[in-house]
């Protein structure tokens, strides 16, 4: 692959170069929005799907799904949608742009994060609640947020955060950086960190199950590529993929 496409304009000239929907090939450019914590797994995922078909390419728009979701709201070309919680998926079903009924296709859980050796010392949800520490959380209308009101509410715990991103990789780069003493994300966002961030396990988590939903998209340029990339998802070697990255099956 040539690179993650973070840019709706490099999209537009990316998705021109692929092949029509009417044509039943495999080839050619795919253009797949995705939430940002299927990042690592998605990057893969392009590249053992790009070998297993030669001469296909896929480009990929990572973010937040909330956000993504009113990308493709109004308009903005692609084959794909990958979103971190079926609200996010129906938001742009809702609008007609996908036709095809959306597939789960992994599951993930929220994990403290913390700064290598844990320097604030923070034991659980708890400590989300004390002002004098640093929080960092996803915004609310992002999966991860919505994912981190459930598991504080299900611990009678009111969140302090000093800021809410927009996406979980930013609140993990807070994280990873030092600039938080703790926050949530995925435990896949917290092993994809490696040594920079440690993981703590919280009871509550299994209050907040996400499912990922994928679908292809109706007007998508390149509807063969697309669906044959969504199959990939779900197939065997799909599977395998997240399953080393820390997504659970659905």
């Amino acid at each position: 692959m040539r690179g993650v496409v973070v840019g709706v304009a490099v999209l537009l000239a990316g998705c021109a170069t692929g092949q029509t929907s009417g044509t039943s090939e495999v080839t050619g450019d795919v253009t797949v929005f995705a939430a940002a914590s299927l990042t690592e797994s998605f990057t893969r995922l392009g590249q053992e799907f790009e070998a297993a078909h030669p001469g296909t390419e896929v480009r990929f728009n990572f973010g937040g799904s909330s956000a993504l979701a009113q990308q493709l709201g109004n308009g903005a070309p692609a084959d794909v949608f990958a979103s971190a919680a079926p609200a996010n998926m129906k938001q742009v079903t809702d609008t007609g742009t996908i036709t095809a009924a959306p597939r789960t296709f992994a599951r993930n859980t929220l994990q403290i994060a913390v700064p290598k050796g844990n320097p604030a010392k923070i034991a659980g949800l708890a400590d989300f609640a004390k002002t004098d520490l640093k929080i960092a959380l996803c915004a609310e209308q992002v999966p991860c947020g919505a994912a981190s009101k459930k598991v504080f509410a299900a611990a009678g715990v009111t969140a302090a955060p000093d800021t809410l991103e927009q996406d979980v990789k930013a609140v993990l780069t807070k994280v990873s950086l030092g600039e938080v003493d703790g926050a949530l994300v995925y435990k896949t966002d917290v092993k994809a960190a490696g040594d920079e961030v440690e993981g703590i396990t919280f009871a509550e988590a299994g209050k907040a199950v996400n499912d990922y939903p994928i679908a292809p998209l109706a007007k998508a340029p390149n509807a063969a590529t697309a669906t044959a990339f969504v199959e990939f998802v779900l197939s065997e070697q799909g599977r395998s993929a997240l399953t080393a990255a820390g997504f659970d099956a659905p």
